[in-house]
């Protein structure tokens, strides 16, 4: 794993790995960041966090741009970012953040595809069960491009208390 570099409020780190990996399995969104040729490249993915793989799954179709950049060079940096608001009259926000880099391939087994969609489904529907029943077919797992993102690297920061003045 790559060192990256230190934060520099070292009061906001969060060193737990279990809340890191928590933030991912909550959020419903992560921003990924790639780049090919040095053009940079940005999406934001609904997506679904494999705790035991320790990986990030997406769906997306089976070409374009995303796909285009992720043949040439399949390394990303990301990150997962809960909201917590903007405290007024303190000039501060409350968040709690993930950044993570790793590499993305794309899944072709049936079987990790239904698991991939499962972990998703879970993680963004309130009804999952009835979700899957209806969604997650044979034909559809069959037509469905599922991208996993391997994580190498986490790193996190939170504020939970505003440390601004009232001036």
């Amino acid at each position: 794993m790559k060192s990256y570099h230190p934060l520099r409020r070292k009061e906001q780190e969060i060193r737990d790995i279990a809340e890191l990996k928590a933030i991912l399995a909550k959020t419903r969104y992560v921003t990924v960041a790639m780049c090919r040729d040095n053009e940079p490249y940005l999406v934001t993915l609904s997506h679904g966090y494999d705790d035991e793989r320790n990986a990030i799954y997406f769906h997306c179709a089976f070409a374009g741009k995303k796909i285009d950049f992720l043949k040439d060079n399949n390394r990303v940096w990301g990150q997962a970012f809960i909201d917590r608001g903007y405290v007024q009259g303190k000039c501060d926000h409350l968040f709690s953040s993930v950044q993570f880099s790793g590499r993305v391939s794309f899944v072709a087994d049936a079987t990790e595809k239904r698991h991939a969609l499962a972990v998703m489904i879970r993680q963004l529907e309130p009804d999952p069960d009835r979700v899957m029943a209806a969604k997650v077919t044979d034909a559809r797992v069959e037509a469905t491009n599922i991208g996993r993102i391997d994580i190498e690297f986490m790193s996190g920061k939170k504020t939970e208390k505003s440390n601004g003045s009232d001036q």
